[in-house]
């Protein structure tokens, strides 16, 4: 059987590290090159796309979307990872007093653009080293707040001390910490107590295959490597073809139709997904010069059919 190309929308279980579910990936497909679009923590659930064959090379420039999570938030504790895995710091039973008017108005407080400070137990590096591990050592070093965006922030369900969010955010928030500072806005303390990814780019957890889903039904589930991309497509001609499967600089003449979306605003140099019929050559940059020409320059050569490869 040939090497699978494309990619499978995980839903991811609890307990298991993205590094995990993907070795289980390659395992149930007899894949021998995987590699997931972005971590999950162990504790929480939801969609974790995985790359499978030769679709690992897009992994990079796949865009930055909005992300969707369900979030349910534990008020009055407090633990050193921010989530119901670690050591409980404090308790406050203040929540008691708490009503729903009380959250609902907290909340609206952090819809928009917000900062945030990256919990110790994250990749983040600082001076090389993972703050996980520099965390796991009993360290705690001075972290640079990030701004990050949240669009949307629901009230779903509301059973103290316990209550239930929907959370649509730029990537990059971490609901941890988003859960700890609205404790700290009531005055209560809170830590994360579930977390599921509802949504990351195109991706959502309605269309997501659990593992055991995935062994029975093998290989039917996977979609097409270049299902992320959201790049304009332009289309070369015959005769430029191994030029562009060589990596060599394209320009007007060699190509078919130019999107109109393109001519919107030749000044702004552009991603775009250069194909062959149902080849996908390429991720280029293109710089135009004027309305007629341009340089479409290959970021990497990929040679991808667009067609699932099983």
């Amino acid at each position: 059987m040939s090497e699978i190309t494309g990619i499978v929308n995980i839903n991811k279980p609890a307990g298991l590290t993205s590094y995990q579910v993907v070795a289980e990936v390659k395992k149930i497909l007899s894949c021998k090159k995987a590699g997931h679009t972005g971590t999950l923590d162990p504790a929480a659930k939801g969609v974790l796309p995985v790359c499978l064959g030769k679709a690992t090379k897009i992994i990079p420039f796949i865009p930055e979307e909005e992300k969707e999570y369900l979030a349910t938030i534990t008020l009055g504790q407090t633990t050193d990872t921010l989530d119901a895995e670690g050591k409980i710091l404090e308790e406050n039973e203040g929540w008691r007093q708490l009503g729903l008017r009380d959250i609902e108005m907290v909340l609206q407080k952090f819809i928009g653009d917000i900062e945030q400070i990256p919990p110790m137990y994250s990749a983040v590096h600082h001076e090389g080293i993972r703050l996980y591990q520099l965390a796991r050592e009993g360290k705690e070093v001075e972290r640079k707040p990030r701004q990050v965006q949240i669009k949307e922030l629901e009230l779903l369900d509301v059973e103290l001390p316990q209550f239930k969010i929907r959370v649509l955010c730029s990537p990059g928030t971490y609901i941890r910490t988003l859960a700890a500072d609205i404790g700290e806005e009531l005055q209560v303390g809170a830590h994360l107590s579930e977390l599921i990814r509802s949504k990351s780019g195109p991706f959502s957890i309605n269309k997501a295959v659990s593992l055991e889903e995935l062994r029975n039904t093998g290989r039917e589930n996977i979609l097409p490597a270049d299902y992320p991309l959201n790049y304009p497509m332009l289309y070369i001609k015959e005769e430029a073809l191994n030029f562009a499967r060589n990596g060599v600089t394209l320009y007007r003449h060699n190509f078919r139709e130019i999107p109109a979306e393109l001519r919107k605003d030749i000044k702004k140099d552009r991603l775009v997904s250069v194909y062959y019929e149902d080849i996908l050559i390429s991720i280029s940059k293109i710089f135009f010069k004027d309305n007629n020409h341009f340089e479409c320059k290959p970021l990497r050569v990929l040679n991808i059919e667009r067609s699932i490869q099983k």
